[in-house]
């Protein structure tokens, strides 16, 4: 299933950040849980960031791909950088070795953390990268 590149956001940081909205997989995705050690294992699921395209793959049919390059890349909560391109958020989950998807109703005009781990309806996780 593709994903409209409008509904998706790629934050950068230590762990990347995909915030997707109005995904077709947002019921299939667990109800994200956090703790102070971060967000949990979305398990069965995996993220492979590319330039082009990002693939959110879940267990048996589930998954979809979004058109990366032409998705909004922003600089972390903590970043100054107002932006940033989609080969350095590749980079990042890279490093970290995946990536957390969220999957919301609405993508949030602003990115406050502690209300979009305690909403109550995010869904999703940290998903490990596929090479």
């Amino acid at each position: 299933m593709l994903l409209d590149p409008e509904n998706t956001l790629f934050v950068r940081g230590a762990t990347p950040v995909l915030l997707l909205a109005d995904a077709p997989v947002h019921d299939a995705l667990p109800l994200l849980t956090a703790s102070d050690r971060g967000v949990s294992l979305c398990e069965g699921w995996s993220i492979v960031p590319r330039l082009t395209l990002c693939v959110v793959d879940g267990p048996g049919d589930q998954g979809l791909v979004v058109p990366a390059l032409a998705a909004p890349v922003v600089g972390g909560a903590d970043d100054d950088t107002a932006s940033a391109g989609m080969g350095d958020w590749c980079a990042d989950a890279e490093q970290a070795g995946g990536a957390v998807v969220l999957s919301l109703d609405r993508l949030p005009e602003a990115l406050e953390w502690s209300a979009l781990l305690s909403s109550g309806t995010a869904r999703g996780g940290f998903m490990p990268a596929l090479a």
